[in-house]
């Protein structure tokens, strides 16, 4: 089975390297690498060039953000298993690649772990440990999602049930994998390994404005941004989620 790894990339020479040599380093070699770069001006197509991976393929060209490449990147794939690893995150471990494919099966489609955050500039520092669980129906109400670094599918669900959608912004991954799991049922597994570790930075360093506009997003998108009692009970859990994570982070 074929993975083709999507790593969209904007001047990301500080973070490349770390990220293609998680890549080059797996013992599972049936992938692909697809670099979608929104025209960057430093060493990174550069720097990516040189690790003469047997299939990559570069796409260069300005897009609208991060999901935008996702999409480009999985329309000109050609694998059967999609991953998603942004330019400054990498693989935990060299069995990555193998431990996820060992856990598709036929009636699989999608399969997920978890996730270590880690300081911008200083890698040996973690911040939160995101260790997921089996998916159960109505978890996305309750503040939970798989971390979508860590999250593995069968590029035919693309296919099916369409791309990650631009207008919901930065939440469009979980809504992505709400409309998977939650509403399209589709057969899912979580094993309990460290996948991919991500940089804090960018993304993570949002506004208190930002949070509640994204939060809203979500609301919207699973359909109970009118329901009060709903809306405590996922905020409650989300927030309950989230500190667990930033607690055990400190100690692993």
């Amino acid at each position: 089975m074929k993975i083709s790894i999507i790593v969209p990339c904007f001047n990301s020479e500080k973070t490349i390297l770390s990220n293609l040599s998680s890549i080059s380093s797996q013992d599972y070699k049936n992938y692909e690498v697809i670099i979608v770069d929104n025209v960057s001006n430093d060493q990174t197509i550069n720097l990516v060039k040189k690790f003469n991976f047997k299939n990559l393929k570069i796409i260069s060209e300005k897009d609208n953000g991060i999901y935008d490449a996702f999409n480009k990147g999985i329309s000109a794939s050609t694998g059967e298993v999609i991953s998603h690893l942004n330019s400054d995150d990498f693989y935990c471990h060299s069995f990555v690649l193998r431990k996820v494919i060992e856990s598709f099966s036929e009636n699989i489609d999608a399969v997920y772990g978890n996730l270590i955050y880690v300081k911008e500039n200083n890698i040996k520092k973690k911040t939160r440990y995101w260790k997921s669980s089996d998916f159960e129906k109505g978890s996305f109400f309750k503040g939970w999602s798989p971390p979508h670094p860590g999250f593995f599918f069968k590029k035919y669900l693309f296919e099916k049930y369409g791309k990650y959608n631009l207008d919901l912004g930065i939440p469009a991954d979980i809504v992505f994998m709400y409309n998977l799991l939650e509403r399209k049922k589709i057969k899912s597994k979580y094993i309990n390994i460290n996948l991919v570790i991500m940089r804090e930075g960018g993304r993570s360093n949002q506004s208190l404005k930002q949070i509640i506009l994204q939060n809203k997003t979500l609301l919207r998108s699973f359909g109970i941004i009118n329901n009060p009692l709903k809306i405590i009970i996922f905020l409650f859990f989300k927030f309950l989620n989230r500190s667990k994570q930033i607690i055990i982070g400190k100690f692993i």
